[in-house]
């Protein structure tokens, strides 16, 4: 992610399934950084102070502190600030770009399965 690290506006795949049904395990992601600064419901990349090699995709709870509370939208398969604290936001997921049938703005408190 070395070329990506110098860019405004990136593209990300997800793995795993943390925020399903939200955004599903080999989704792809068009993130932003800088911009606005994020609020709850905002999905974004962020890296847990405890975990910094670990680049993670979740939903802003609140800010805590100098940092993020970021939870996952699946509470039985998602591993986040309950688990290891507060977070650094290092960018807004700003669109949901595959699969096609799937395309949706990302922000706000949108959940749930877009079918």
């Amino acid at each position: 992610m070395a070329y990506a690290e110098r860019r405004v506006v990136f593209a990300v795949l997800v793995k795993g399934p943390s925020m399903a049904p939200t955004l599903r395990d080999g989704d792809a992601v068009l993130a932003r950084r800088g911009g606005r600064e994020p609020r709850p419901g905002d999905v974004v990349l962020g890296r847990f102070r405890s975990r910094p090699e670990l680049l993670v995709i979740k939903r802003v709870v609140r800010r805590e502190g100098d940092g993020w509370w970021l939870a996952g939208d699946n509470p039985y398969a998602s591993d986040d600030s309950a688990s290891y604290g507060v977070a650094t936001i290092e960018a807004r997921v700003v669109l949901q770009w595959w699969p096609r049938f799937r395309w949706r703005l990302c922000s706000g408190k949108e959940t749930g399965d877009p079918r």
